[in-house]
């Protein structure tokens, strides 16, 4: 692990190189490229204050140590050919589910209701052999083509 006076030696080097940038910024870009210098470079100072500069490698290592595991590892290569797998049957299946004529699909309005749950007394009346009208059939059948009911 690396002690203290590392901490220290690295936060006031880049405190130094800050500050310069910030000089410089503040000569020949203006004021708002020069007080974001300033601020990047309080920065440092405040995480090495804080102890989160060693936060910050441990965070680097984590990550380096997990890249590395992903690259040579078959298990997760495996891993990661499911999870896409999966991804695509599930775009797949949407597709196919708004290809269907006559499925229904639930949209909610602005007072939160479903489609499916306004259904008219007509509807749940089944129909008898003599109320059989041609042109409703035929009005009926393009709306539910139109995935209109």
């Amino acid at each position: 692990m690396v002690d203290d006076v590392t901490w220290a030696a690295l936060a006031l080097s880049l405190t130094v190189l800050g500050s310069l940038y910030s000089w410089w910024a503040f000569r020949h870009r203006g004021l708002a490229p020069g007080l974001r210098g300033v601020a990047l470079t309080l920065l440092v100072v405040a995480a090495w204050l804080t102890g989160t500069l060693g936060l910050f490698t441990r965070i680097a290592t984590a990550v380096s140590w997990w890249a590395t595991n992903l690259v040579l590892s078959p298990a997760v290569w495996v891993g990661i050919g499911a999870a896409g797998t999966s991804g695509l049957l599930l775009v797949v299946a949407r597709l196919l589910d708004r290809r269907r004529p006559g499925v229904e699909r639930r949209r909610q309005d602005s007072l939160g209701h479903t489609g499916s749950a306004q259904v008219t007394a007509r509807e749940r009346r089944p129909r008898s052999k003599e109320s059989h009208d041609d042109e409703l059939d035929e009005i009926e059948e393009l709306l539910r083509r139109r995935g209109i009911e």
